[in-house]
């Protein structure tokens, strides 16, 4: 095990957040709440990134990321992470890779808000994510007709399962649209509020 990254042990079934957390807010705590639940995780990692290809704006500098997190979800089965700069990896896919290397017997599970699957064929490798670990989608409001109806759902539709439970012991490619209370919190309401400075 690399120093200062979190432990995990052969058999525990962990889900893998990622995302600029520009800021964190309580939108993403509440979705890693209700993923602990209903998809049946040990334990949840955020993927704070150094940056994200797709926006055209850089994020609020790493350490301001991570603090923010840390602060805003409080949780001893959660941990704030800055793994992929850790790594030097720049896609998710590649984390993924190495994640897994570092990790033997650890069943990942990559989860996502129903927003980001909308776009998720945009994403490098994109395919390849969900053939190397299962995907749990969590609604997000405004999102669900479009998610249901995006690229990778459709590509992957015959892989789509009804449950989120045990979701971590399915061989991908397998993926869920977990339903759950939605939380209407976003990154980029608070940053045009001026409530986060970059």
């Amino acid at each position: 095990m690399k120093q200062g990254f979190p432990v995990a042990t052969k058999g525990m079934v962990v889900g893998l957040l990622g995302g600029s957390f520009d800021p964190a807010h309580e939108g993403h705590a509440h979705i890693t709440r209700e993923a602990l639940k209903r998809v049946a995780l040990d334990r949840v990692w955020w993927l704070v990134t150094p940056g994200n290809p797709l926006k055209p704006r850089q994020p609020a500098p790493m350490a301001d990321r991570l603090a923010r997190a840390r602060a805003v979800m409080r949780d001893p089965r959660v941990v704030v992470t800055g793994l992929e700069e850790a790594l030097g990896t720049r896609t998710t896919a590649d984390t993924i890779d190495r994640l897994r290397a570092i990790y033997p017997g650890v069943h990942f599970v990559w989860l996502m808000g129903a927003d980001n699957l909308v776009q998720f064929h945009k994403w490098g490798r994109w395919r390849d994510i969900l053939r190397s670990v299962p995907v749990g989608v969590l609604a997000r409001p405004g999102s669900g007709v479009a998610a249901r109806l995006s690229v990778a759902a459709r590509a992957f539709k015959v892989h789509q399962v009804a449950r989120g439970e045990g979701l971590g012991d399915r061989k991908p490619p397998v993926w869920c649209f977990v339903n759950l209370p939605l939380n209407a919190a976003s990154s980029s309401a608070i940053r045009a509020k001026g409530k986060w400075r970059k």
